[in-house]
């Protein structure tokens, strides 16, 4: 059934992603990789849609718009912002390397191939996201949601460390 089912929708999902990756500012691969991901959840919860194709064009045009509402909320560093505290005193510079350590150690921690796509992403060789697919041996496309989820786990390790030490000071 759900051999079936990705194919009868594959042309339909890459047509659809194309026509709303642009105004969401995602990439088209990007989109079909969650409209997958939402698919297999769906099979898992409540069985194959009813109606497919209507089902996968409202998943598609959800996520678009997932997308540019995150995209909203994300803004670039108009500058590196350690760079405005970093200092090169004893104590700043053991402070930097402490910090580092506790990054370091937090990739460590993550689950899966996260580490290892952290490693790659952060990596002063700076490979093109074919490189790090290649490397990883995942799809390019899935390489975005994937940062993603390990940035966000990233995250979570790290805001409890965070905040600890800001409630001591």
């Amino acid at each position: 059934m759900r051999d079936d089912l990705v194919t009868t929708l594959s042309p339909l999902l890459a047509a659809e992603a194309r026509a709303e990756a642009a105004a969401s500012g995602a990439e088209p691969a990007d989109l079909e990789q969650a409209v997958w991901l939402r698919l297999l959840e769906h099979l898992d919860t409540d069985g194959p849609p009813t109606d497919p194709h209507t089902w996968l064009r409202r998943a598609v045009r959800s996520e678009s718009r997932r997308s540019r509402r995150t995209a909203r909320h994300e803004r670039p560093y108009e500058r590196e912002p350690a760079a405005d505290t970093e200092r090169h005193d004893p104590e700043g510079l053991a402070l930097a390397a402490a910090r580092r350590r506790a990054l370091r150690d937090a990739v460590r921690r993550l689950p899966g191939r996260c580490p290892r796509l952290l490693e790659a992403l952060l990596s002063p060789d700076d490979p093109t996201y074919r490189e790090i697919a290649g490397e990883l041996g995942i799809s390019q496309g899935s390489l975005g949601p994937e940062r993603s989820r390990c940035l966000g786990c990233l995250r979570r390790l790290l805001t409890p460390e965070v905040a600890a030490r800001s409630a001591r000071g």
